[in-house]
C-alpha cells in the first residue's frame, strides 16, 4: 500500500532581470531549494523536483517532519 503526504513549504518567488523566474526556499542554514523556469508555475515545479531530490538523497528533513498525535 502506497501512503502519500502533502506538505507545505513555504518560498520565495522572484524574477531575476533576464526575465527568468526563481523560487527558493531555506529550510535551515545552508539547507534548501532552488527552482527556476520561465513561468511562476515552472519555476515553483522545478523546485518541487529539487526538493523531492533533496529527499531522496537525504532523507525527510527534520523541518518537513510532521507527527500524528
Amino acid at each position: 500500500m502506497s501512503t502519500s503526504r502533502e506538505v507545505r513549504v513555504p518560498y520565495v518567488l522572484e524574477q531575476d532581470d533576464d526575465g527568468v523566474w526563481c523560487a527558493h526556499t531555506q529550510l535551515q542554514p545552508h539547507v534548501g531549494a532552488h527552482g527556476e523556469g520561465d513561468t511562476p508555475e515552472a519555476a515553483v515545479e522545478d523546485l518541487r523536483e529539487a526538493l523531492s531530490g533533496l529527499v531522496a538523497e537525504f532523507g525527510i528533513p527534520q523541518e518537513l517532519t510532521t507527527t500524528s498525535a
